[in-house]
């Protein structure tokens, strides 16, 4: 059975970066949990990471990703680039299934199995099932609205719940601060 879960949403607006990811974890054409909190501080709460896929192999590559950023506590996107590169050329890392999104107050980051470890351009970044639902809802959100970052990020989650059959609107949102 193929494990469907999450969507997981990142905005940066206004001086703060909010992230965000629903709860529900499918198992086939079932919702096994409702309420999974998909969404972890690491480095004293300095960064934040969001996870979509199986959530086995999730944590997984949250654990070598805070030993990463241990390695490299003062550079996010460097300690991204070596969990991207070990992830690639490991060996059973690679059969790992998930997809991570991290932000902390310079950077909005998403790292993959395949080696990318990528910066949005406009500071909006969405993942899993339901991940490009949120995004257009996000930029709409941002281009119309006076909402802050955190109040986008659950309004963009809600729209992509009523959407994807694989997110719920138990919705778990961080925030922090934007260095200038």
């Amino acid at each position: 059975m193929k494990t469907h879960s999450t969507t997981i949403l990142t905005v940066r607006h206004q001086g703060v970066v909010a992230i965000g990811g629903d709860g529900q974890v499918t198992l086939g054409t079932a919702i096994m949990k409702a309420d999974a909190v998909k969404i972890r501080r690491l480095m004293e709460g300095k960064v934040i990471t969001g996870f979509a896929g199986a959530s086995a192999d999730a944590f997984a590559l949250m654990e070598r990703f805070e030993a990463k950023l241990k390695d490299y506590p003062q550079n996010v996107p460097r300690a991204a680039t070596e969990l991207a590169k070990e992830w690639r050329t490991d060996r059973a890392l690679r059969r790992l299934e998930a997809l991570l999104a991290v932000v902390d107050a310079r950077n909005t980051l998403l790292v993959t199995g395949n080696g990318d470890v990528i910066q949005p351009t406009d500071g909006v970044l969405g993942i899993g099932a339901g991940g490009s639902y949120a995004v257009a809802a996000a930029r709409a959100l941002l281009a119309h609205s006076q909402l802050s970052a955190a109040e986008i990020v659950r309004q963009a989650l809600e729209i992509a719940a009523g959407i994807d059959i694989y997110t719920n609107t138990n919705i778990f949102v961080e925030e922090l601060p934007c260095a200038t």
